[in-house]
């Protein structure tokens, strides 16, 4: 029997109602897109911070200016290039400029608040009220979002297709799921977690034909690492990466610290406690915790968290970027089970205890891109930076790595020519001793490293912990440069962290 043609009418109607989303998505877009824009305008053209110029951009730029696809520029890894090339066609577009970059990295996160945005209208179905906006409003404050959403690094593109990808398993659209973990693993090889638990799902339900569809991201990443393996003789990209991120954290002490860091961080700092407090009140006194796609967010977070306690020798904070839009949609969800009062106070509180941590500085070591502190350290380079270019052009300089790129390409936002440099992996007594004297004309040292003299490290336990464990030790001090014929031309502080130059007597 031949097939009926669709009425035109009702042709006619579905593309209205297919532009009357899209129009309603791009609103939605612009209401995220708009404020994230606004509280980040002051530093769209401040030059990169640490992985940015020491793996991210040079990998792009060799991709933009090169082909590489596996880098030259920088130490080849295991992080598939989707990142930089999201990056690249934005640079085929507009060109390539610092300002571009971050342009491009707020487009994503935008994505990402809109994505959370979208999940908590699914996960909160059974509260009272209309908590979803909450989830993007907590995001869209908290130190860690704010930093990393304009830095070119891996975890916000990860955090959005993590988001993207649960939001569409939990409606069931598993093919668009399925494309959307693809796209989730080329951009971090972590992400593949997500994927996994999907699959587990579906194989406890019996549904073989769309746990098929997730092998998809898994081969994806199995193709990437047989170019990297082609690229460099490493499954990994390079032994040193490795033995840092895999043998290096599988010390069962470093471990442990890690998962406690995991959990304090998550459930606890920037005033989150306040959320833990009310989800633990909710899962105990209510049912709304209690249904299908509650079950499948609590595993997704569950199974990252554990993940990035398990890998990644830096133990940073911004790999849990995936599991705090699932944190902030159960604390919305949650507070809408207590008094209303109670909930217009908790929500103040955590509202402004996350905008206090945006420039607040711990006492204890923490990585400086988790707040305010990575322009501090970027700023103070860029001094540095401005210095050697009037001072040192010609000599050759010695610092820690990443700041030997930072000297050595204009293109990083921090000189106006290339400078020789030698580099050491850190400002230890031992590591600045072991260069040859006649190596280099000037030394540029800086805070690498959180721990000031009245925090924690005060303290011997702690002090002796870092010291085992983490190969903490002080920085080299003037006294000791000028043993080494050295004497402090220049110092600058700025938020606690010092950059100083030294040259040769």
């Amino acid at each position: 029997m031949p097939r009926v043609a669709e009425p035109a009418s009702r042709i006619v109607t579905q593309s209205k109602r297919k532009l009357h989303r899209v129009t309603q998505v791009g609103i939605l877009f612009a209401v995220f897109a708009f404020p994230l824009f606004l509280i980040h305008l002051p530093l769209l053209r401040l030059p990169y911070f640490w992985d940015e110029h020491g793996q991210f951009i040079p990998t792009a730029l060799d991709i933009l200016r090169h082909g590489w696809w596996v880098a030259r520029s920088t130490v080849p890894n295991v992080h598939p290039p989707g990142v930089e090339a999201y990056l690249v066609a934005w640079y085929r577009l507009f060109g390539y400029s610092i300002a571009i970059t971050r342009v491009a990295m707020l487009g994503m996160a935008s994505a990402g608040l809109l994505a959370t945005f979208l999940l908590a209208i699914e996960l909160s179905k059974r509260a009272n009220g209309a908590p979803a906006f909450w989830p993007p409003l907590l995001l869209l404050v908290s130190p860690l979002f704010y930093t990393q959403s304009f830095m070119a690094q891996l975890d916000m593109p990860a955090m959005v297709f993590s988001v993207v990808a649960l939001l569409l398993f939990v409606r069931e659209k598993y093919r668009a799921a399925a494309a959307a973990c693809v796209v989730l693993v080329l951009m971090k090889e972590t992400g593949l977690v997500t994927p996994f638990v999907f699959c587990t799902l579906l194989v406890a339900r019996r549904r073989w034909k769309e746990t098929l569809l997730f092998a998809a991201p898994a081969i994806a990443l199995g193709l990437w690492l047989l170019i990297l393996h082609r690229a460099t003789g490493y499954w990994l990209g390079d032994p040193g990466f490795a033995h840092y991120n895999v043998e290096y954290q599988l010390n069962p002490v470093r471990m442990a610290i890690s998962f406690l860091r995991r959990i304090y961080y998550l459930f606890v700092a920037e005033f989150r406690w306040i959320g833990t407090v009310a989800t633990v009140y909710a899962l105990h006194r209510t049912s709304v915790f209690r249904n299908r796609e509650w079950v499948i967010a609590g595993v997704v977070g569950a199974a990252n968290v554990i993940l990035v306690s398990v890998l990644g020798g830096a133990e940073l904070e911004r790999y849990l970027l995936p599991v705090l839009p699932i944190f902030y949609i159960a604390t919305a969800v949650a507070l809408t089970t207590v008094a209303r009062p109670t909930a217009i106070l908790a929500s103040t509180a955590l509202l402004a205890g996350l905008c206090v941590n945006i420039f607040w500085k711990p006492p204890y070591p923490f990585p400086y891109e988790n707040n305010f502190a990575m322009v501090d350290f970027v700023r103070l380079e860029q001094i540095a930076g401005k210095f050697a270019d009037r001072n040192l052009d010609g000599k050759k300089i010695a610092t820690a790595w990443p700041y030997t790129s930072a000297l050595r390409d204009p293109d990083y936002g921090f000189v106006q020519h290339p400078h020789q440099v030698l580099e050491t992996n850190d400002f230890h007594r031992a590591s600045v001793a072991a260069l040859p004297p006649s190596s280099y004309d000037a030394l540029i040292t800086y805070t690498r490293t959180w721990a000031p003299q009245t925090g924690v490290v005060r303290v011997p336990f702690f002090r002796d912990l870092l010291s085992k464990f983490y190969q903490w030790e002080p920085d080299v001090s003037a006294e000791d440069c000028a043993r080494l014929g050295l004497r402090r031309s220049l110092s600058w502080t700025s938020g606690g962290q010092t950059v100083t130059i030294y040259t040769r007597n």
